[in-house]
């Protein structure tokens, strides 16, 4: 769809972005490949990078929104000790395995799709214009395609990082036993799901994901692009206004929209936890519904400072990953390539 107009561009403006290195007149391998391909490697390297930098802080988030027994009361810094205490550094990236496998094909997609859906609707739909509107629907639509692709990864990614590991748990009588995980790595989790609930099981939650998905991803193209448009041209290649602006647009999306991610969270754990931890619901309002009354409005949003002091350097290091991945693959600049029309 949109392949062809962002090449047309590679040529006049990737030497802008190579600092003057002395290969940049040599022909790469990369240089046969598809402009959309080579977006689809640097949006890919730049979600490992980022989610791997944020992981013990995305394992803290995951355990404070489910409400783990030992660790729903604690703040993050004691949260992080303790971890480190019952599992050691290992235990900051447990479920970061399928994490990144989830992340890597997820924000490829992410950031590729968004591009050709923006291409799409500019090319069929034209008396829609070019203005932020096209980047909201853009957005959504290429955050509820990735999500449909990538989601039992993320699914077993929860899985694996709720459950605790303990060195001993103690009883009155002074009996210690050693506990036990339910899953023994990303292979198990599909097999398990698998037998308990087919398909269907690896979709557990997938509702809430989309209900909560589409907005975000939307609201975030839709602020981030508009931020960069009210910045003088001079002062828009400027790496940090791109990760000041995208920092802004992840913080506005994520707090409208983390209500529905505690929902998915705790839908997709379900079957891991006793009776008298809640869940069973059956929709997403069920969710909003049961957690208020049950849990308590302010459950609606555990983890949410969390998510706050991780999105920051996730959306920082993310842009700078994807920046100089598309400099070192001669991909033009996303914004330069999705501005026409």
């Amino acid at each position: 769809m949109g392949s062809s107009q962002r090449s047309t561009l590679s040529t006049t403006n990737v030497a802008e972005f190579v600092d003057g290195s002395p290969g940049r007149g040599e022909l790469w391998a990369v240089d046969s490949l598809p402009v959309y391909v080579r977006e689809l490697i640097a949006g890919g390297a730049a979600g490992a990078f980022a989610k791997t930098a944020v992981a013990p802080l995305e394992r803290i988030k995951i355990l404070l929104q489910t409400r783990t027994e030992g660790f729903h009361s604690l703040g993050v810094y004691q949260s992080l000790k303790k971890l480190f205490k019952n599992e050691g550094i290992r235990g900051f990236y447990r479920g970061n395995g399928a994490s990144v496998l989830r992340i890597v094909p997820y924000a490829a997609l992410h950031f590729m799709t968004y591009e050709e859906y923006r291409c799409w609707i500019l090319n069929n739909y034209p008396s829609l214009g070019s203005g932020p509107s096209i980047d909201l629907l853009a957005g959504s639509a290429a955050g509820g395609t990735a999500v449909l692709c990538t989601y039992p990864l993320d699914l077993a990614r929860t899985k694996l990082a709720y459950q605790v590991t303990g060195k001993r748990t103690s009883f009155g009588n002074g009996i210690s036993i050693h506990t036990q995980t339910a899953y023994n790595g990303l292979k198990d989790v599909f097999m398990k799901v698998y037998k308990e609930g087919g398909v269907r099981g690896l979709y557990r939650g997938v509702g809430p994901t989309l209900v909560g998905i589409l907005p975000y991803a939307g609201l975030k193209f839709y602020v981030y692009e508009e931020l960069k448009r009210r910045v003088p041209e001079e002062h828009q290649k400027s790496v940090i206004l791109r990760l000041s602006c995208g920092a802004v647009a992840g913080l506005f999306g994520q707090t409208f929209t983390y209500p529905l991610d505690v929902v998915r969270r705790q839908m997709q754990v379900q079957s891991m936890q006793s009776s008298t931890q809640g869940g069973g619901y059956s929709s997403t309002m069920e969710g909003l519904i049961s957690i208020t009354r049950n849990q308590g409005y302010r459950q609606l949003f555990a983890g949410l400072s969390i998510n706050y002091m991780k999105i920051v350097p996730s959306v920082a290091i993310g842009f700078t990953a994807y920046d100089a991945m598309k400099t070192w693959l001669k991909v033009p600049p996303r914004q330069k390539s999705t501005s026409t029309g």
